[in-house]
């Protein structure tokens, strides 16, 4: 059976004056954009990718074109991706990154860990979150942020490779620590990463969402971080609001800025309060509080009936 599509890539020829106005720019498209020096110091060779969530039309590339003038009459490339897909482009072969106290690498490019930090090897492989996406680095640099802070329960919802459940086992060593994960493959690829790494005393857990009984069994959590998509944080907002402790710091990432309002409204129908916002490119990452009292879900969550949610992108 072939992989599903779940996005598509749109790709056109730029230059790099065209390519530092649509980063510098407030463009209203409904994609996520990138630029990409196709080789050094060429000011002519420069790429531009689309990403969305639809099988582009023609008005998409229409509005594409239009930012790219010099790529005439070239033919976009226009190309299905997979979640695979995904997970191989945004980790093969990326230089080191750094943020805060941490330093995250593939076995390509090995790097020293900073004076007083920690260095992870995340390698390309089954499962999303090596720190260079957007979303992930920023939830790096909120996690660093509140190192000062203790945390006695903490729960990683959408482990991915695990790496933000071992920035948490690092920043808190006496803290319980989670990671969870619908992919049973992704917490095999944690597992693996977390011996390659020399980290230890982590529960993994597949699961969807946060209602498995090892998870509602654990509760409450004092810190909740989940780096997922939007969707599945408006729908699991009760179930992660019901396994927060009192006051409990919840981080949450994977969606863009426009959809920011819809997931802080759905977390504030459950008692949360938006902290505050890392806005990073069109990625937006949040830190909330949960309530004074625990909340309780004013009815049963189906998780086979909780994904009817719509968002307004």
């Amino acid at each position: 059976m072939s992989a599903e599509v779940d996005s598509w890539k749109t790709s056109l020829p730029c230059t790099r004056a065209e390519a530092e106005a649509i980063d510098a720019g407030e463009i209203h498209i409904d994609a996520v954009l990138m630029t990409t020096e196709e080789v050094e110091d060429d000011r002519e060779r420069w790429r531009l990718d689309a990403y969305t969530e639809q099988q582009p039309d023609a008005a998409m590339i229409t509005a594409l074109r239009a930012l790219v003038p010099s790529a005439g009459a070239a033919e976009p490339e226009i190309e299905p991706l997979t979640a695979q897909d995904w997970v191989t482009m945004s980790q093969a072969g990326l230089e080191p990154i750094a943020e805060g106290r941490f330093v995250v690498h593939t076995s390509a490019h090995p790097v020293a860990a900073p004076p007083g930090g920690r260095a992870f090897l995340i390698d390309a492989g089954r499962a999303f979150g090596t720190g260079h996406h957007a979303t992930t680095s920023g939830c790096l640099a909120m996690l660093d942020a509140m190192a000062d802070r203790q945390f006695d329960a903490v729960i990683d919802i959408g482990t991915g490779t695990g790496l933000l459940a071992f920035v948490a086992r690092h920043l808190w060593p006496g803290a319980r620590v989670l990671a969870t994960d619908i992919d049973p493959a992704a917490i095999d690829v944690t597992r693996e990463n977390a011996a390659a790494n020399d980290v230890a005393g982590i529960e993994l857990i597949v699961a969807d969402g946060a209602l498995d009984d090892a998870i509602t069994g654990g509760a409450p959590y004092d810190l909740i971080i989940a780096n997922v998509l939007a969707g599945p944080l408006v729908s699991m907002a009760p179930e992660l609001a019901a396994i927060a402790a009192p006051y409990a710091t919840i981080v949450l990432a994977g969606l863009l800025e426009t959809q920011r309002m819809q997931v802080v409204d759905a977390y504030a129908a459950c008692g949360c309060t938006l902290v505050a916002a890392d806005v990073r490119g069109d990625w937006t990452i949040l830190k909330l509080e949960a309530g004074a009292e625990r909340y309780v879900p004013t009815s049963p969550i189906d998780p086979k009936g909780r994904d009817g949610w719509a968002l307004d992108i």
